[in-house]
């Protein structure tokens, strides 16, 4: 599993991230580039 971590793992926290992030800003356009 520290494979699927490292690579599935690691972009879903980033994704999710950005989501949040994005929704703190308002900015959803940021989510996607």
């Amino acid at each position: 599993r520290k494979t699927f971590w490292k690579k599935g793992g690691y972009w879903t926290a980033l994704k999710s991230f950005s989501l949040a992030q994005s929704i703190s800003t308002g900015n959803s356009k940021s989510f996607f580039v």
